[in-house]
């Protein structure tokens, strides 16, 4: 599904302009890497295009309908995954499909193909004290994707990962990617991720969450973080941003 960004203004509080007329289309099947410093309102804007918050002003169109509430065509990972610790991974991945009414032999189906994707194998029965955060990070995942959502926002998955893991992760988030055909918003504070998984990198203000840079990323799939081509990317775009 297409998502189109219209001219939207958001402010926060009474006087600061967090968005200043923003205008974002996202293709079906894009991965779009969105980067900026803190505080520009990459969260906000995934945040939107759920439907967790309005924007003061614009429009924002999944498919050419507009979000106007939280709906199903976008799902979000979020930074701490937002898992229940009550509940063991299976019950976790299944939480949302129990919420939509669906039977209890397809969500069980549903998640094994999940913990199988996510390489969570065996770990159905665990509670998130058991696991890794990495661990955790891949339940949220395999929750968000068990609804099979046309678009997936992720706000920085992997900022709270180890350099290992996270290298492991992203290599698994692209091979899904590509397998499912998703349309993609990733936030992210790392250069690296943008450009092995990005389609496209997004870079945003830190004054009015204008968007300052919409760059192509036509490094062929699937890329390695320590290819030169990579790191010589990673390295350009840091010196853009300081400029």
């Amino acid at each position: 599904m297409d998502v189109q960004v219209c001219n939207v203004s958001k402010k926060f509080g009474e006087d600061r302009l967090m968005y200043g007329g923003v205008n974002l289309t996202a293709k079906s099947g894009d991965f779009i890497c969105i980067t900026g410093p803190s505080g520009c309102g990459k969260t906000t804007l995934l945040r939107m295009i759920a439907g967790f918050e309005s924007p003061d002003d614009g429009s924002i169109l999944i498919d050419g309908h507009p979000v106007e509430g939280p709906h199903g065509r976008a799902v979000m990972v979020f930074q701490e995954g937002a898992l229940f610790p009550w509940l063991n991974v299976r019950s976790n991945i299944e939480y949302g499909l129990q919420m939509h009414s669906v039977p209890a032999d397809k969500r069980a189906a549903k998640s094994e193909e999940m913990l199988q994707m996510m390489n969570l194998g065996g770990a159905g029965k665990k509670y998130l004290h058991e696991l890794s955060t990495g661990m955790k990070q891949r339940v949220a995942i395999a929750r968000a994707l068990a609804l099979d959502p046309s678009v997936l926002l992720m706000d920085e998955p992997f900022s709270a990962l180890d350099y290992g893991t996270r290298i492991t992760l992203m290599g698994e988030m692209y091979h899904i990617w590509a397998r499912t055909g998703k349309t993609v918003l990733f936030v992210t504070h790392h250069l690296l991720e943008a450009v092995v998984l990005g389609s496209r990198i997004i870079q945003l203000s830190a004054q009015d969450g204008r968007i300052t840079h919409d760059i192509p990323n036509t490094l062929p799939y699937p890329r390695d973080p320590h290819d030169d081509t990579v790191v010589d990317m990673v390295n350009n775009l840091l010196e853009d941003g300081q400029r």
